[in-house]
């Protein structure tokens, strides 16, 4: 009775562990931890620049021409220096186009280590909102460091027109600029990395794939002219493949299996053509590879209904 439970047991463990969900590599998910604390950081500077220049900045004002003599307005009753005029002083000036370009650096470089951190550790795509906010956080924050200090310039009473049209130009610019870096337009997820992963597995029996430092794709085999390069060749599961900026697996995995000498599933078009879909972020179900007669490497069983 208990050797039979424990071949039960035995049997289960491999298919529940296969299909198991993506998950990054441990110096992948400390990497991109890294990364995100440093673009939050430059992102708290570059809003904290906003502040300074619309409540220390842009207050800035001096006053030229007059001659000392005082006259009262009869509409407010206040009194006014006759021939005064109020600048927005040249210093000011240069010291908020400055500050200008400083956040727009700070925003971007943010920008660019948060996608790298969300390309190691990505959100899955059915959290919707999640989803959307983590991957698109760059573009919002450029929104939020620019747009209010944008306004204000073109809104500010002191300026003069070529002032106003430098400066407002300039921000519009650079937000616009800031804004476009930090959009992520082809999010990864992890619904992605998982349909990759399973399909090694399914392909292979197992989760290891080999690349080199240069190119932006995995692949199923080590002899493909795609990875002779000269570089050398490296080796590990697709979560190390992701941690060395892999994004997904080759789409060209059948003439790498025929170029090692590895079965190839019947219905292989299928496969790549779910993949193709799920690495452009559609919903569909990945086949699971037909085989001929004794050239499947691994027997994955389906999932009971509503597991």
């Amino acid at each position: 009775m208990t050797d039979s439970a424990d071949e039960t047991t035995n049997t289960e463990a491999p298919a529940r562990s296969e299909h198991r969900e993506w998950t990054p590599s441990p110096a992948g998910k400390k990497k991109a931890t890294t990364f995100r604390w440093i673009a939050m950081a430059l992102w708290i500077v570059a809003i904290a620049g906003e502040a300074m220049a619309i409540f220390w900045l842009l207050p800035q004002r001096v006053v030229t021409g007059a001659d000392g003599t005082l006259l009262r307005d009869a509409d407010t009753g206040l009194l006014e220096q006759q021939g005064a005029t109020v600048e927005f002083p040249q210093w000011a000036f240069i010291t908020l186009l400055v500050m200008l370009v400083v956040i727009a650096a700070l925003a971007i470089t943010g920008s660019v280590l948060w996608k790298k951190a969300n390309r190691l550790d990505p959100a899955r795509r059915s959290d919707t909102v999640r989803f959307f906010v983590q991957n698109q956080l760059g573009a919002i924050i450029a929104i939020i460091a620019f747009l209010p200090l944008v306004i204000l310039i073109f809104l500010n009473k002191d300026m003069d027109k070529g002032q106003k049209a430098t400066a407002g130009i300039l921000g519009v610019v650079l937000a616009g600029v800031a804004v476009f870096v930090g959009a992520d337009f082809n999010p990864s997820s992890v619904e992605q990395y998982t349909a990759d992963q399973s399909t090694v597995i399914m392909l292979l029996g197992e989760d290891e794939v080999t690349w080199v430092d240069g190119g932006s794709v995995y692949h199923v085999c080590d002899t493909v002219s795609d990875i002779q390069t000269g570089s050398e060749i490296r080796y590990g599961t697709t979560g190390e493949a992701i941690e060395a900026r892999k994004e997904r697996l080759t789409l060209k995995f059948v003439s790498e299996l025929q170029k090692c000498g590895l079965p190839v599933p019947e219905n292989a078009d299928e496969i790549t053509d779910a993949l193709r879909s799920i690495q452009a972020g559609d919903v569909v179900t990945l086949p699971a590879p037909v085989w001929a007669d004794g050239d499947a490497p691994v027997m994955i069983e389906d999932a009971p209904a509503g597991e």
